[in-house]
């Protein structure tokens, strides 16, 4: 109070309020109070709020990393490593154009004589930004396969993927993809439809989850109707995926009774190996020994393991792999020029004694003379020229 206040008695109003001093305790900063929303003016919503940020603090905390897909489960092994991707027979040609770098735009034609897979004639086109991937693919016999991707943000991807193949019937794929900083969820339907009184189709569902830097868990659910009053189908499988740098392990528990365990090492720079087992439980049936008429099945375990190896060599790769069935099969992409590599590829089947061979040639050309150089190592992107490349 002021001298006048002490002397008389008698409080001075204070002309502006925001001079008024509100006194507080050393070392206590008031709190602000909660917005009134609905989550806060409910106090079961409000308790589910609090532990729901707690929850994800805490997550932050462990440092987890996204997992990947269950897709992409063992994809080191089963894609980067082993050559079934690539494996083909026959004689095979491909021209491969780019067209611009930005959008992506690419062309290819196929041909191919003596493949039992491949079609003797195949084109396909690919345009790509930093939101859109489409792709397209048709052959000599007007069977079509594409599809699109669209990325609404860096987390959410949508995918359709379209199949109309002659002699075959057609097949369309919806997929929702969502990428989260420690977990994945995918959600899929082949042929859905409506028009049968009820949901006919194919439904996915798979869920994968880091429960540590390097340690994943997840599983993957399928339900499967077929039109009319035909019983519906549901099965769920269990995975794990450990990440360890340079060596990665995974497994898959199917619901039909089969274990999927794979193994990726990476030896060095250049040598990558993995190995890959299938074991599964079947129901065989029994016939009796001296009439031969059914009496009955028995469980039969089967099984298959597959051990390969990639080498990457200054202008070659090498892929082999050798499984239980006797069969050893080898595949070898070598760039004899910079737009020009051989293809290679042999498989020897030792229990069936029967071989196939491929050999191929595969031409890369580009749309205009910068696109080219860049093919050839000799700019980059921007058009400089690549520090320790020839002159031009």
């Amino acid at each position: 109070m002021s001298q006048s206040e002490v002397a008389t008695g008698t409080p001075v109003p204070i002309a502006d309020l925001s001079k008024l001093s509100i006194p507080t305790l050393p070392g206590v900063t008031p709190q602000p109070p909660k917005a009134n929303g609905f989550w806060s003016s409910n106090p079961v919503f409000s308790y589910l709020n609090d532990v729901y940020i707690t929850i994800s603090e805490h997550r932050k905390s462990l440092g987890l990393t996204n997992p990947g897909t269950i897709e992409n489960l063992n994809k080191e092994v089963s894609r980067d490593v082993f050559l079934n991707q690539y494996f083909f027979t026959g004689l095979r040609a491909d021209l491969n154009k780019a067209f611009s770098m930005s959008p992506v735009f690419q062309t290819s034609h196929t041909l191919s004589i003596g493949s039992n897979v491949l079609p003797p004639y195949a084109f396909s086109a690919l345009y790509a930004t930093d939101d859109y991937f489409i792709q397209g693919n048709i052959d000599n016999e007007l069977s079509f396969s594409g599809r699109i991707n669209y990325g609404w943000n860096k987390n959410n991807i949508s995918k359709v993927t379209l199949q109309l193949a002659h002699g075959q019937p057609s097949m369309v794929q919806l997929e929702q993809d969502y990428q989260a900083s420690d977990f994945s969820i995918n959600l899929k339907t082949l042929n859905p439809s409506l028009l049968s009184g009820g949901f006919s189709g194919v439904a996915v569902g798979s869920l994968l989850q880091s429960l540590t830097p390097s340690f994943a868990v997840g599983l993957e659910a399928m339900y499967s109707k077929q039109p009319g009053p035909v019983p519906p189908e549901t099965l769920v499988s269990y995975v794990a995926r450990y990440n360890a740098g340079n060596w990665i392990a995974s497994a898959q528990i199917q619901a039909q009774g089969a274990l999927i365990a794979s193994f990726w090492r990476k030896v060095s720079d250049k040598v990558e190996a993995g190995v890959e087992t299938q074991v599964a439980a079947q129901l065989k049936p029994v016939s009796d020994p001296l009439l031969g008429t059914p009496i009955g099945f028995e469980t039969a375990i089967e099984g298959q393991t597959t051990i390969g190896a990639k080498y990457e060599y200054r202008s070659a790769v090498f892929r082999g792999q050798l499984d239980t069935n006797g069969k050893v099969s080898a595949f070898l992409e070598k760039r004899i020029l910079p737009t020009v590599s051989i293809l290679f590829s042999g498989e020897i089947d030792q229990f069936k004694q029967s071989s196939r061979l491929g050999l191929g040639l595969q031409f890369e050309a580009a749309g205009n003379e910068q696109l080219m150089l860049m093919q050839q190592g000799l700019i980059d992107a921007n058009g400089n020229p690549v520090p320790g490349a020839p002159q031009i």
